[in-house]
C-alpha cells in the first residue's frame, strides 16, 4: 500500500494548540481626515466649511490621464482579480472603497506606460504574451485559454492582467533606461559593505516584505487610515503577496514586496526598530517613515554567514493510521494510544515498516525535505531528534494520526556570504528602489488627470 507524506499545518495545529497567521488577497479604505499641524504652508483652516456637496468617493470610477481613458471596465476587471483572490470576502463598503484605490493604480500604472513609450522603451508585445503564459502555468497550473477562461468566470479578463504585466514591464524598462545608469556604487563601497558583512557574522538577517505607501504632509492622516485598513484585512487572511503587487508604491511591488535577506542597519530606523522585535510570520505596521508609511511581514530570519540548521535535508519516514468513518473520539483516542506505544517500541528506521504492520500503519519514506519547508511547529522538534527518534503523533481524526522518524540528516554548509557582483546588484537596487518612487511622484505631480 502506498501513500503521500502527507504534513499539513492543519493537522499539526490541532495537536499543538497553535495557528499561523494567514495572508490572503487585498483590501483598503480611504479616509476623509485631513492631516493636522504640517500644512502649515497651505494655510489650510484647522476646522474647514465646505462648500457643496461633491465626495470624491462616490463618483463614477473613470478618469482620463494625459488624454488616455481608464473606463470604469477597467477598474471593475481588475477588481474582480483581487475579490477573487479573497475568495469573494470583501463587503459592499470595503469593495467601495477598494474601488477607489484600484483607480489610484491604475492611474499609476497609466503614467507608467506612458513615460515608457515616451522614452522609446514601452513593453514588447512579446514580453508581454510570455510572461502571461509563464504567470498562467506557473502560478494558476494552467495553460493561457484555462486561465483565460477562468478569469472570464470570476468577471476580470485576460487584457486586464496583460494590462498589469504590461505596466510592470514598461516601468522596469523606464528604470533601466533613465535611473539605473545614473545610479553609480564605487568599488570602495561595496567592499565597505563586504567588511561590514563579515564583521557582523552571527547577527541576526531578516526576510522582509514591505507594502510601502507614499503620504505628504497634507494627505498623511488620510494615508495612515488606508495603511492601517490594509492592516485589518492581512490579518484577516489577505495575501500579502497581492497586497503588495496591488497597491505598494515601492520598486519591490512585482515581486510582492519581497526586499530579500538584509540586515537591520540596511533599514530605515523606524523599519529597523520594527522588525527587530518581530517573529517570522508577524506582520508590523504602518509604520511612519521619510515619505510615507511601510507595513512590514517578516518572512524569515537567520545568522549572517552562518549556516542555518533550518537547511538541513532530512531523510524522514512517515507512519500514520486512518481512522474508519464514524469513529468516536473515545475510539480514537483508544487506538492512537496504541500506535503511540507501538511506535515507542520501534527500534529504529529500519524495524519501522515490520512494526507497522502488526497495526495496519502505513509507512512513507523521503529522503529529500528541508527543514524549512515543514510547518512551524515541526522543524524544532526534528530538529532535535536523534536518527531512528520519532516525533509526538499529531494529526486529527478526519485526517488519522502519524509521527514523523528521523532517519537521517544532512547539515548546511556555513554561507560564504554574497560574492562582489551580489553585494554592488544589492545595492543598487535600493538606490534605484529610493529614486524610482520620487520617479513616480514626479510623473503624479505633471500629470493632466480628469475625472468623471
Amino acid at each position: 500500500m502506498t501513500s503521500k507524506l502527507k504534513i499539513t499545518r492543519k493537522a499539526v495545529s490541532r495537536t499543538l494548540g497553535s495557528t499561523a497567521m494567514a495572508l490572503g488577497a487585498l483590501s483598503i479604505a480611504a479616509s476623509p481626515v485631513l492631516a493636522q499641524g504640517a500644512n502649515a504652508p497651505l494655510n489650510i483652516p484647522a476646522n474647514p466649511t465646505m462648500f457643496g456637496t461633491n465626495d470624491p468617493n462616490v463618483r463614477r470610477a473613470t478618469a482620463i490621464i494625459n488624454g488616455e481613458i481608464v473606463t470604469g471596465t477597467d477598474v471593475e476587471q481588475r477588481l474582480a482579480l483581487i475579490v477573487s483572490a479573497n475568495g469573494g470576502k470583501i463587503s459592499a463598503e470595503e469593495t467601495e472603497r477598494l474601488r477607489m484605490q484600484v483607480l489610484r493604480n491604475l492611474i499609476d500604472e497609466t503614467l507608467q506606460i506612458q513615460e515608457a513609450k515616451a522614452a522609446d522603451v514601452p513593453a514588447d508585445d512579446a514580453q508581454v504574451e510570455s510572461t502571461y503564459e509563464r504567470v498562467a502555468t506557473q502560478n494558476f497550473g494552467q495553460s493561457p485559454e484555462a486561465m483565460e477562461k477562468y478569469l472570464a468566470r470570476i468577471g476580470s479578463s485576460a487584457a486586464s492582467l496583460k494590462r498589469q504585466i504590461r505596466g510592470e514591464i514598461a516601468w522596469q524598462n523606464l528604470l533601466r533606461r533613465n535611473v539605473q545608469p545614473f545610479v553609480n556604487i564605487s568599488e570602495g563601497e561595496v567592499q565597505e559593505a563586504i567588511q561590514r558583512l563579515q564583521a557582523s557574522k552571527g547577527t541576526d538577517e531578516y526576510r522582509i516584505g514591505e507594502i510601502f505607501l507614499a503620504a505628504t504632509d497634507e494627505n498623511k492622516a488620510q494615508v495612515f487610515a488606508n495603511a492601517e485598513k490594509i492592516v485589518e484585512q492581512l490579518k484577516q487572511g489577505g495575501s500579502f503577496v497581492a497586497y503588495a503587487r496591488q497597491y505598494s508604491e515601492a520598486s519591490t511591488a512585482s515581486v510582492g514586496g519581497d526586499l530579500g535577506w538584509i540586515r537591520l542597519g540596511q533599514l530605515p530606523t523606524e523599519l529597523a526598530s520594527a522588525a527587530g522585535s518581530m517573529a517570522p510570520g508577524q506582520l508590523a505596521g504602518p509604520v511612519e517613515i521619510r515619505g510615507g508609511f511601510s507595513i512590514l511581514y517578516l518572512i524569515d530570519k537567520r545568522q549572517v554567514l552562518t549556516a542555518d540548521p533550518r537547511d538541513a535535508l532530512l531523510s524522514l519516514k512517515q507512519i500514520s493510521i486512518e481512522f474508519a468513518k464514524g469513529t468516536t473520539n473515545e475510539q480514537a483516542t483508544k487506538r492512537a494510544a496504541e500506535f503511540a506505544a507501538t511506535v515507542k517500541a520501534i527500534k529504529g528506521c529500519g524495524d519501522a515498516e515490520a512494526q507497522a504492520t502488526k497495526i495496519g500503519a502505513t509507512v512513507v519514506a523521503n529522503d529529500q525535505i528541508k527543514a524549512r519547508d515543514l510547518p512551524a511547529q515541526l522543524q524544532d522538534t526534528l530538529l532535535n531528534l536523534q536518527v531512528g527518534q520519532t516525533t509526538p503523533p499529531f494529526g486529527s481524526i478526519d485526517e488519522g494520526v502519524r509521527v514523523l522518524m528521523l532517519c537521517g540528516r544532512d547539515d548546511p554548509q556555513v554561507a560564504s556570504g554574497p560574492n562582489f557582483d551580489e553585494m554592488m546588484a544589492q545595492m543598487e537596487d535600493d538606490r534605484v528602489n529610493k529614486r524610482a518612487q520620487t520617479y513616480l511622484r514626479d510623473l503624479r505631480r505633471d500629470a493632466v488627470i480628469e475625472y468623471n
